[in-house]
């Protein structure tokens, strides 16, 4: 299982405003909260990790309940009590909904809560926009099976990059014996995403263990690699570049290879 962990930082500013008291010896008050995520050295970023934030907030409020999608999800209100609320922040994958606990106060004009938030197995795209912010733990792999891959490894029998080309232009029998390979040599440091409701399969390549890239090599040589493909020249238009991540998809399979 592949877990990246984010520090969230919520930001409270409130002051006063020249409204009638609703409760003797309380002024009113207007307060704001915003969302964002910090990176290594604490320096703030957009929370672009997630597609919305809801504010659970005290159910005196006409609208408790209230939903924004845009960073830095800026809720702001007007009141005159403390409360403790809950804040859901959900990101694109599924079921991938996270809370928070915040105590809406007045004893100061701006006060900042840091929180730490885990991603389970994020998508590639979410890696992607997660490592904007630091490293994911299958970075440092990466970088091992590089070396390991390199020129003067005179045992390495496979080469990821041709596996990456060719594992989207497999046949589809061929294709669910390849991901029940996967599945069944896969340990708990391989990133592999199975979303059924979008009919995807995606694994990251340098997070598979070395028999199980063994193995597949092997049967790419066998069914793919030797032979030319009329796939070959329509799999140029699919393939994207995101930064310095390449990905391959044809259909509902997906690698990233570097």
């Amino acid at each position: 299982m592949v877990v990246i962990e984010r520090k969230i930082k919520v930001v409270t500013e409130q002051h006063n405003i020249d409204k009638p008291a609703q409760m003797e010896g309380f002024p009113m008050k207007e307060w704001t909260i915003e969302i964002y995520v910090l990176d290594q050295d604490g320096k703030e970023h957009p929370a672009t990790c997630f597609t919305k934030v809801v504010y659970n907030l005290h159910p005196s409020f006409e609208q408790p309940t209230q939903t924004y999608t845009e960073p830095p999800f800026k809720c702001t209100n007007e009141g005159w009590g403390e409360f403790e609320m809950t804040i859901d922040m959900y990101t694109t994958e599924k079921g991938g909904k996270t809370s928070i606990p915040h105590d809406l106060n007045f004893a100061k004009p701006t006060y900042e809560n840091v929180h730490k938030v885990l991603f389970k197995n994020p998508s590639m795209a979410l890696q992607a926009i997660l490592r904007e912010t630091g490293p994911v733990p299958t970075d440092e792999e990466r970088k091992i099976k590089k070396v390991d891959a390199g020129p003067k490894n005179k045992k390495r029998v496979y080469d990821i990059e041709k596996m990456a080309d060719a594992l989207p232009q497999c046949e589809e029998d061929d294709l669910l014996q390849i991901i029940q390979m996967i599945h069944d040599g896969k340990t708990d440091n391989t990133f592999v995403s199975n979303n059924i409701d979008a009919g995807e399969f995606s694994v990251d390549l340098y997070t598979l263990p070395e028999d199980i890239l063994v193995q597949l090599w092997e049967l790419l040589v066998r069914t793919t690699l030797h032979q030319s493909h009329p796939l070959r020249s329509r799999m140029s238009s699919l393939i994207k570049r995101t930064g310095s991540s390449r990905s391959h998809q044809l259909g509902r399979f997906t690698c990233l290879s570097v």
